[in-house]
């Protein structure tokens, strides 16, 4: 089945890949990739295949949908990113928290990942309670991830696999002491996700 992506000007291609390369040497220096991944994986892990609703519109840049409770702490990666998409202002929020989640991946040691730019800023944040919650079991994973995503069930292993990944770093940083609302110049190492090529 082929996919159908947004078609984008050269001047916004261009400029994709210019944020790309800072975005990269910002999110390595930083070590902050799991926090990029995971705003990238919240803002379109709340798609409904069903009614076309929800996904990655740039809508976390709103403080109705940093205040999901699923999303607490992502205000720090809207902070993070927001000086790119003031020296890109071309570039909607929507494609800034994906391509932010790619880079991150592939600063850690992942694989290249195909960008396709062309998203489109929305106004208003889908209905909190979209993501999904491990607590809530197998049944409940398997109807948000393949009822309302379309996903599988190796799908559903590789994303919450990534989130428990994510989450025990973040705690691990909490223990040490890591105020996450400073991003100044402590160390932010222990962040980095393990990869077997960097171990």
């Amino acid at each position: 089945m082929t996919k159908n992506y947004p078609t984008v000007s050269e001047d916004y291609k261009k400029a994709v890949e210019k944020c790309k390369r800072k975005l990269r040497g910002f999110i390595a220096e930083k070590n902050c990739a799991p926090l990029m991944l995971r705003i990238a994986w919240h803002s379109a892990g709340t798609y409904d295949v069903k009614t076309k609703t929800g996904g990655p519109f740039g809508t976390m840049r709103l403080a109705a949908e940093q205040a999901h409770s699923a999303n607490n702490g992502l205000d720090i990666a809207v902070r993070l990113l927001e000086p790119f998409k003031e020296q890109f202002p071309t570039i909607s929020y929507a494609d800034l928290y994906q391509l932010a989640g790619v880079v991150g991946v592939e600063v850690t040691g992942g694989p290249d990942i195909p960008f396709h730019p062309g998203r489109d800023d929305k106004a208003e944040p889908p209905q909190e309670g979209r993501l999904p919650d491990a607590k809530q079991g197998n049944d409940h994973l398997r109807q948000v991830f393949g009822a309302q995503m379309g996903l599988s069930d190796k799908d559903i292993v590789a994303l919450s696999g990534g989130h428990t990944l994510v989450s025990a770093k973040l705690e691990g940083a909490t223990r040490r002491g890591l105020d996450l609302r400073d991003h100044g110049p402590a160390t932010l190492s222990f962040l980095t996700i393990p990869t077997s090529r960097s171990s």
